[in-house]
């Protein structure tokens, strides 16, 4: 996106640039009347169910997010109404990776994908589209309790550590949904892209800190059921925006379950509906069980377990120090005692140091280009950490400003080279640098040696922290990973061009309030012309309903369908369904609160 559209809203206002690079236009008049006639069918679906089954009422919901049931909504107007209770929305092109995502929740944006699933998918789509992300997240959003879980979560998610193995599963999920949503998908691509996937996924060994977060995201945000065991009501977006799933995710056959720690054992298959589901009695309930996973991450526990887990990464990760400094880069190696404590820690290629998430000047990623490493430790001999001395206890240490000082570590770490600057943050000392200098373990294995130019030791006893991405994500100039794989654009023939004019008219009937009389000869084109179509007739039986306007041509519509639901299988509940709703109107509810 050239221009950055921030809507006039203030949390989108407030995205970093790391981020902007997933967002893409919204292209509105893209949506066809086809594209129109799927949203109002599976809104008006979703109200008439979802009122006696969603946790939050529906409509008012909608509202709030500037949603109707009649149209695909518009970003803008969203923006608008989402931004009155703090929260903005963009769209993005399909599956984003799933650090950035929760990075997103976390500046309380919501990502929506800018497409809208095919007529044919109308029940449930693998791939994200406009409908989940919108009459899905956005109707619940207006509850406080729910939209502060939300927002946590995400800057929780944001901190977790990846597998590479994360980044395969993620490009495989993305490929398999594109492919499913592509008007000429291919049978045979299809399979093979599931067969990877079921490989990938059962090869993944131990999940990361992502993985795991990720099924309680799946639990909670997309699949979450709210209240008793006996009689839950529905808050996951996934439920809320699949006609097919929150109908048959009641049925005692999909067990429910208590959510809590023991969640983050159930992995889960986008592709198939959920054997089981997991039940909140309160949102808040959902923040103490994040909290309890957040106090097992390397964010939070530090030392050398979490240094693994930033080497397994393979991505830029970052480490702190008990002084406060913040190392960026990819992890690649790592010293360990006897007891496993952490010696030194070292990065290749590419990496800054930081203190509370700003770059410290001059120690950016071109300075650094080739890495960095440094001893983690006490000094020997010494009982206070060396972060805690001031200038002049330092020099009864011998670390005096442009004299030869040598530093042994408790490890057996010996440092010896001319100290030409020390930096102190907030009362710590954070980082040393030395000219001529020569960095030794104990076995006499060479760490950095002068000709490879000025050492910048940093300080400190301990890592304290590790997360994911650069400790200044901005200075970094972090471009997370980006797929190259892109959502097939759809180019359509004659024949669905003609389609669309017959949907857009039907439309224009229904909302003008005139031209019945078009609506015998639009239905004779649908019978000759497209077999296949079920929902432009679906509409015009609405019409004819309400109007009690052509009894006969009611009836002869009315058996078309009929007919339509016993030979077609696929279409039986699509059009059942269709018939309820037709008799069970809830267009005049729309502007009632619920």
């Amino acid at each position: 996106m050239s221009d950055f559209n921030d809507f006039n809203n203030q949390q989108v206002a407030k995205l970093p640039k790391h981020l902007r690079q997933f967002i893409v236009d919204q292209n509105y008049e893209k949506y066809t009347p086809i594209d129109q006639a799927v949203w109002r069918y599976v809104m008006r679906q979703n109200y008439s169910y979802l009122k006696h089954v969603a946790y939050y009422p529906y409509i008012k919901g909608l509202q709030r997010a500037g949603l109707s049931i009649e149209y695909i909504p518009d970003l803008q107007t969203m923006n608008d109404n989402l931004g009155k209770i703090g929260w903005g929305a963009v769209t993005v092109d399909g599956f984003i990776p799933p650090a950035a995502f929760m990075e997103y929740q976390a500046y309380r944006v919501l990502v929506i994908a800018a497409d809208i699933r095919q007529i044919n998918h109308i029940e449930y789509t693998p791939a994200p589209d406009i409908i989940h992300e919108s009459a899905g997240h956005a109707p619940i959003i207006a509850d406080t309790d729910y939209n502060n879980y939300l927002s946590y979560f995400g800057s929780i998610g944001a901190k977790a550590m990846f597998s590479s193995k994360d980044f395969e599963l993620y490009e495989t999920i993305r490929k398999l949904s594109i492919l499913k949503e592509a008007p000429d998908a291919d049978e045979a691509e299809i399979a093979k892209t599931e067969k990877e996937l079921k490989f990938i996924s059962e090869n993944m060994g131990e999940p990361s800190e992502m993985a795991l977060l990720s099924r309680l995201h799946w639990w909670t945000v997309e699949y979450g059921l709210i209240g008793t065991l006996e009689d839950p009501k529905i808050y996951g977006a996934g439920l809320l925006s699949s006609i097919g799933e929150s109908a048959s995710c009641m049925d005692p056959k999909v067990k429910k379950i208590w959510y809590d720690m023991h969640t983050i054992n159930y992995a889960y298959d986008i592709t198939k509906e959920q054997p089981q589901l997991f039940v909140t009695p309160t949102f808040q309930n959902l923040i103490d069980v994040l909290e309890q996973f957040a106090d097992t991450m390397a964010f939070r526990r530090g030392g050398s377990e979490s240094i693994l887990k930033a080497i397994e990464c393979k991505n830029p990760g970052t480490a702190v120090y008990s002084s406060g400094l913040q190392v960026t880069g990819i992890f690649t190696d790592l010293g360990l005692d006897a007891q496993n404590e952490l010696t030194f820690i070292k990065t290749t290629g590419p990496s800054a140091l930081a203190f509370g998430g700003k770059e410290l000047p001059g120690h950016g990623k071109t300075y650094h280009r080739d890495g960095f490493s440094s001893p983690v430790g006490k000094l020997k001999g010494v009982q206070k950490a060396l972060e805690d001395h001031h200038v002049n206890e330092l020099a009864e240490l011998g670390i005096v400003k442009d004299q030869v000082c040598e530093l042994v570590f408790e490890s057996g770490i010996k440092v010896k080279g001319t100290l030409s600057a020390m930096l102190f943050k907030e009362d710590k000392l954070i980082l040393l640098t030395f000219e001529n200098c020569e960095v030794k373990e104990e076995n006499g294995n060479i760490l950095f040696q002068p000709e490879w130019g000025v050492y910048d030791m940093a300080v400190g006893e301990k890592i304290v922290s590790v997360f994911n991405g650069a400790a200044d994500k901005g200075a970094y100039e972090e471009i997370t990973h980006i797929s190259n794989q892109f959502t097939h654009k759809i180019t359509y023939d004659e024949a669905t061009k003609c389609l669309h004019l017959l949907y857009q008219q039907v439309r224009d009937i229904r909302e003008s309030g005139n031209g019945n009389e078009n609506l015998s000869s639009i239905f004779n084109e649908l019978k000759t012309a497209y077999r296949h179509d079920w929902l432009c007739a679906m509409q015009i039986l609405e019409i004819l309903h309400d109007r009690k306007s052509d009894p006969s041509l009611e009836k002869e519509v009315r058996i078309y369908l009929e007919m339509k639901a016993v030979t077609e299988k696929e279409l039986t509940k699509l059009i059942n369904d269709g018939f309820h709703v037709i008799e069970n109107p809830v267009t005049q509810l729309i502007t009632v609160e619920d």
